[in-house]
């Protein structure tokens, strides 16, 4: 079971792609919703903002098509898993592990852009005390070695 800050990581990231994925503006609603139930509505405007620029960073430069679950699922996808644990090896300083599921993620070498918007998200995040648990970084490494898909 992920903590708090693993899952806001998981469903921002769900439905900030969904939203641009689909042009329903509903899908970030949900995203607002938890944020601001999360952290207070003052402390979500940075966040979105955020959220919005690595989403997009990853949706731009993604080699292929990210897969989510929809908003409403419990678990996480692949696709899902290695955002999160991104946002964690970020926050943990854990280059490898940061650079190998931006990859896995992106389906590219041209990363460059996503780890910025990841790496300001997870600074953004560490300022509003959603600090990932250490142990997520090793979460997309998981998939990565087996190439298992998530539950929804």
């Amino acid at each position: 079971m992920l903590s708090a800050p693993e899952r806001l990581v998981g469903v921002g990231f769900r439905c900030w792609l969904a939203g641009f994925q689909t042009s329903d503006i509903g899908c970030w609603e949900v995203a607002w919703q938890e944020y601001s139930k999360a952290v207070g509505p003052q402390a979500a405007k940075p966040l979105m903002t955020e959220l919005a620029c690595w989403v997009r960073a990853v949706q731009d430069t993604a080699e292929r098509r990210i897969k989510v679950y929809p908003a409403q699922c419990r678990e996480f996808c692949r696709d899902e898993c290695l955002a999160i644990s991104m946002v964690a090896a970020c926050q943990h300083s854990a280059c490898p592990a940061f650079r190998a599921c931006a990859v896995a993620l992106l389906g590219s070498d041209e990363i460059d852009e996503a780890m910025e918007g990841a790496e300001d998200f997870a600074m953004s995040l560490k300022a509003a005390n959603q600090i990932l648990s250490p142990a997520t970084v090793f979460m997309g490494a998981g998939f990565m070695a087996q190439g298992v898909q998530g539950h929804g």
